[in-house]
Order: structure tokens, then sequence, then C-alpha cells
């Protein structure tokens, strides 16, 4: 199974035939790493009317996920 992809809370499914996905654990640890990034941004007070700036978060969100799912590796 590709490291992206692991489900974050897998549950086994009625007679244990596999096991249900729902969010993965990159989603995850992205979802958990976006609480202190807007956290940051807002306490700096940055520049809140530029379009951008949830799409810049979002991406160091899943920056931080993926570094997380690296290291996690060794």
């Amino acid at each position: 199974m590709k490291e992206a992809t692991i489900p974050a809370f897998p549950a086994q499914t009625m007679g244990g035939l596999g096991y249900t996905t729902g969010m993965t654990l990159r989603d995850y640890f992205a979802a958990e790493a976006m609480k202190p990034l807007i956290e940051n941004f807002l306490r700096n007070e940055l520049h809140l009317q530029e379009n951008d700036w949830m799409e810049g978060l979002s991406m160091d969100a899943y920056s931080m996920a993926d570094a997380m799912l690296s290291e996690r590796k060794s």
C-alpha cells in the first residue's frame, strides 16, 4: 500500500472481509498541521485580503504531511 494512501483510522468491515479507508493518513497529518499554520498566519496579521493565502497554507500543510510520512519510513 502506498504510504500516502494508508488509512488514518482503519476499521474492519462487516464480516472481516476488508478495511474501510475513509481519511488517509496524509489527509489527517495535513489537517493537524493546518491548525498551527492558520494560528501563526492570523497571529502575524498577514495580508488576509489576498486570495491566495488559503491555497498557500493548504500547500504548506500537505508539505508538512509529506515530510511526516517520509520521516515515518525511517
